[in-house]
C-alpha cells in the first residue's frame, strides 16, 4: 500500500467520499485495523439489511470494537437513520462511512446526521504521496489510481474500470436507460476534457437534448468522477467569462474515454492530459492540506486565460502550464495580465523544461519539480 497524505481521526465519525477505485476501502482498513466492517458491497449482506432493516442495528450493538466502518454507505441511506440514533444513544462508537455516490444520499433526503459526521475527501494518488514512484510520462499516459501501480498491465485495468464502472454501474445508480447514448457523452465530454463547456455542442453530438446533457454532467459530479471547475468570477476592470471547464478526475481515466483517430492531433491530447494531472494534483492537495481555497480559472473576452486560479486562506494565485521544454515570451502575458490586475496574486507557470527560474517575478518551475512540491508551492502563496 502507498502511504497516504489523508490524515484519520480519532473519536470523530466522518464521511470519507472519493470516485470509486482511488483507494477508500484500502485505506480505511489500515487506518483502522481492529474496527468492524461492514462492506454493502457485498450482496448477500446488503439483501439481508433489506429484508430486516433491524439487523444493522443487532450486530452494531454487538461488538466490541468502537468503531464502524461502513463502505459505500450511498448503497443504503436509510441506514443513516439507524447510525444517527447510535451516536445519539451510544456515544462510544465513532462511524467511518465511505461513499464513491452523493446522488443516492441527497435524493432520500438524507442531511449527512445533521453536522454530527465531519466530511473527507480521497482522490487518486499524488505526486508527493508516490514519491520515487512518480513518473511524470507514466502519469500522464495512465493517471494516479492506485491499481494502476500494482498491476502488469494499467491500460487494460483502465479499460475495465471504464467499460465496467464508467458504463453498467452509472447506468444502475442513475437508471439511464439509454446506455448507447450515454456511452456516446462519456466519449464527447472527453473532447471537451480542459476546455470551457459547450452544452449545447455536446447534446449536438450526441443526438439528445440540452437537458439531457446537464443530467449527464450532474450525474458525472454526483459521482465524483466529473468536475466542472468554475471561472474566476472576483472584480477587475475586464469583462470575463462565465462559462465553467470541464475535466475528468483522473487523467488515466480521461486518455482511457478519449477516442483518438488519424484527425486527432497529439499535441492536443497532449496539453489536455498535462492540465488534467496538474487539475487533479491542486484538487487532492488542497483537500489533503485542508484549505478552503476556491480553485477556478481565467478567462476575459479579450481571450487572457489562465489555467488556475487558487483564491482564499493561501491568498490569491495564478498558475499557467505550458507542455513545452522552451519559453518564449508570450508564455508569460496572461499571467502578467492576471498581476496587473489583482497585484497581491502570486504567478506560477509550470513547463516542460528542466530549469527553475523567475522572471517578473512569475516563479517558471518544470512540472515534473512543481507536482512534487505543490503543498509546499500553495502554502508558501500566501
Amino acid at each position: 500500500m502507498i502511504p497516504r497524505t489523508l490524515n484519520s481521526l480519532k473519536k470523530q465519525s466522518y464521511f470519507l467520499f472519493g470516485p470509486r477505485g482511488t483507494g477508500k476501502s484500502t485505506w480505511i482498513k489500515a487506518s483502522y485495523p481492529d474496527a468492524f466492517r461492514i462492506d454493502l458491497l457485498d450482496e448477500a449482506l446488503f439483501q439481508d439489511y433489506l429484508r430486516d432493516p433491524r439487523t444493522f442495528q443487532r450486530e452494531i450493538e454487538g461488538q466490541t470494537s468502537e468503531v464502524i466502518l461502513i463502505d459505500e454507505i450511498q448503497r443504503l441511506p436509510s441506514l443513516l437513520n439507524d447510525v444517527h440514533r447510535l451516536m445519539e444513544d451510544k456515544k462510544k462508537y465513532q462511524f467511518i462511512m465511505t461513499g464513491s455516490s452523493a446522488r443516492k444520499l441527497r435524493k432520500s433526503g438524507t442531511n449527512l446526521l445533521a453536522g454530527r459526521a465531519w466530511t473527507k475527501m480521497l482522490f487518486p494518488l499524488t505526486a508527493v504521496e508516490l514519491g520515487e514512484k512518480f513518473n511524470l510520462r507514466q502519469s500522464l499516459l495512465y493517471g494516479h489510481l492506485p491499481s494502476v501501480f500494482f498491476t502488469p498491465d494499467p491500460l487494460r485495468y483502465l479499460k475495465s474500470y471504464v467499460g465496467t464502472y464508467l458504463r453498467e454501474e452509472i447506468q444502475q445508480e442513475a437508471h439511464v436507460r439509454n446506455l448507447g447514448t450515454f456511452s456516446r457523452f462519456l466519449e464527447s465530454a472527453a473532447l471537451s476534457q480542459a476546455s470551457v463547456l459547450s452544452l449545447q455542442s455536446i447534446a449536438r453530438d450526441c443526438g439528445v437534448d440540452r437537458k439531457t446533457i446537464e443530467s449527464y454532467f450532474q450525474l458525472l459530479e454526483d459521482l465524483m468522477i466529473g468536475h466542472r471547475l468554475p471561472a474566476f468570477q472576483k472584480k477587475t476592470k475586464r469583462k470575463l467569462s462565465t462559462h465553467p471547464k470541464f475535466y475528468y478526475f483522473d487523467v488515466g481515466v480521461y486518455r482511457t474515454l478519449r477516442r483518438v483517430g488519424p484527425l486527432d492531433e497529439p499535441s492536443e491530447i497532449d496539453g489536455a492530459s498535462i492540465e488534467t494531472l496538474v487539475f487533479q494534483e491542486l484538487r487532492a492537495t488542497l483537500s489533503n492540506l485542508e484549505l478552503n481555497d476556491e480553485l477556478s480559472f481565467y478567462r476575459s473576452s479579450d481571450k487572457i486565460e489562465v489555467d488556475f486560479v487558487l483564491y482564499g486562506e493561501s491568498g490569491l494565485t495564478a498558475i499557467e502550464v505550458k507542455k513545452s521544454d522552451r519559453l518564449r515570451d508570450s508564455d508569460l502575458d496572461s499571467i502578467k495580465s492576471f498581476i496587473e490586475d489583482y497585484p497581491k496574486a502570486r504567478g506560477f507557470l509550470f513547463y516542460g523544461g528542466n530549469r527553475r527560474m523567475s522572471i517578473s517575478g512569475i516563479q517558471i518551475i518544470p512540472l515534473e519539480e512543481a507536482l512534487q512540491t505543490l503543498p509546499t508551492i500553495i502554502t508558501k502563496s500566501g
